[in-house]
């Protein structure tokens, strides 16, 4: 295949450098978003009389023909074609001729990819969206199934304050709808159409940007060239929203990976999504999980490498910039890989209720409810806490619990102990006393899940 800039050239590229060069093999993906945005170029090329209504008929049917073979299988990427722009058009050409050629007219491809790469991250965005709102369902079911089942809330991993499981997973869901909010934002700022930017100075043709931008969904224009053509900060934006998706997602594996383990035995993970050992028979790996987890260090990679490629070049367009798709588009498939994979895992995985009662009753995680108790009695806060501290350390001397430390042994304390301490460091009256707004009762819960269903 002859290149299309070969005019100002006296010798072919090398081989080695054309193999290095070409970007087909991973620019390809953006096949039907190039089909799209060549279309609307010629509707607005034939709406300003720069080419006859007879040549947009012929593109346009001839591009909807071409990307019905691509998607079909009767049409193969030609290697030898240095990007998917250079592939549809030569493609174009080929079937229809001198007609084909005029399409590319009031245009570079510096601003093809530019809007080529804005369809196929708003696509992807708007997949990643629904992946996650498939998410938010699931966490929610879950919640809504064991609202009742109190575990041991953690600081520093180490047992702290009694919860339920269902609050413990609605922080991921507060953690997942801030992601769909950081996407919607960053997809807001990257709507922009810079067709019509060409190279970098425009073009002398009296074209209709707006004409083109409406076509393709834009909500605006980009109102400087040299920025059209340059701009990649919706890359970096997404891709830093892309990194804390993967940040949650690896945060929530690591508990389940935790909780799954013998020593915690919080949660059961189904058999299909998990897997065994090739010498140990008695292996039940969380390998779903740990993978999330480790995937999350590729797309914190794209990132960086994103970042790395655009801090030092000049405007307007650089071949560097050709390093941005394989970036992204990595981070766009692993996130997707991973949202289609972890919300069934969460699904199918069993709470253990009893286990995590146990171990709640064991941490003095209610020692707090204690100093509290003693708070409302009119003890000062800090009084009430050292002393509450004292007796944990008495129960933990002679192998007792909060709960089974007899109302004398607390008195020795304190004379405002009372037999109506008991109530108050029951677990489940610990749980349910948290009233205030974002903690563990009842009331509570069931408004952080009603705010999440009206996402």
């Amino acid at each position: 295949m002859d290149k299309m800039w070969a005019g100002r050239f006296a010798k072919a590229l090398d081989k080695t450098a054309d193999d290095f060069n070409s970007s087909l093999h991973f620019d390809c993906k953006m096949y039907k978003q190039d089909i799209i945005g060549s279309m609307a170029h010629a509707a607005m090329l034939c709406h300003k009389n720069i080419i006859t209504k007879d040549d947009f008929k012929k593109i346009s049917s001839t591009l909807s023909d071409i990307l019905v073979d691509i998607e079909s299988g009767n049409l193969s990427f030609d290697s030898d074609a240095e990007d998917i722009h250079m592939f549809v058009e030569a493609e174009l050409t080929k079937r229809i001729g001198d007609t084909g050629k005029r399409l590319h007219t009031a245009r570079s491809r510096n601003d093809q990819v530019a809007v080529d790469i804005r369809l196929y991250l708003r696509d992807k965005s708007n997949e990643i969206i629904k992946l996650l709102k498939n998410l938010l369902d699931v966490i929610v079911k879950k919640a809504e199934e064991n609202a009742d089942a109190i575990m041991p809330g953690y600081t520093h991993l180490q047992r702290a304050q009694p919860i339920t499981f269902a609050h413990h997973i609605m922080a991921y869901a507060m953690m997942f709808k801030r992601d769909i909010e950081r996407i919607e934002d960053a997809v807001k700022r990257m709507n922009v159409c810079p067709l019509g930017s060409c190279a970098l100075a425009g073009t002398t043709y009296d074209t209709d940007r707006d004409f083109t931008a409406q076509k393709l969904g834009f909500s605006s224009i980009s109102l400087n060239s040299i920025d059209g053509v340059s701009d990649r900060d919706f890359c970096v934006e997404l891709l830093s929203a892309y990194a804390t998706i993967m940040m949650h997602l690896s945060r929530f594996s690591e508990e389940i990976i935790l909780w799954s383990s013998w020593e915690f035995k919080f949660i059961e993970l189904d058999d299909s999504y998990t897997t065994g050992s090739s010498i140990m028979p008695q292996k039940k790996n969380p390998d779903i999980a740990e993978l999330v987890r480790g995937k999350t260090g590729r797309v914190y990679g794209d990132l960086m490498a994103m970042l790395t490629v655009l801090k030092g070049i000049p405007l307007a367009y650089n071949k560097d910039m050709q390093e941005d798709k394989e970036a992204i588009f990595d981070a766009v498939d692993t996130v997707i890989q991973c949202l289609n994979v972890f919300p069934p895992m969460l699904s199918g995985a069993t709470v253990l209720k009893d286990n995590m009662l146990k171990a709640a009753q064991k941490g003095f995680i209610n020692a707090t409810d204690l100093a509290d108790y003693l708070t409302k009695k009119g003890l000062p806060f800090r009084s009430a806490y050292k002393i509450s501290g004292q007796i944990v350390f008495e129960c933990i001397e002679k192998n007792l619990t909060l709960e089974t430390l007899s109302l004398e042994e607390y008195k020795a304390h304190s004379d405002l102990f009372e037999s109506d301490v008991y109530t108050a460091i029951d677990l489940k009256v610990c749980v349910e006393k948290r009233t205030s707004k974002g903690g563990t009762s009842a009331a509570s819960l069931k408004e952080q899940i009603d705010f999440i269903k009206s996402v």
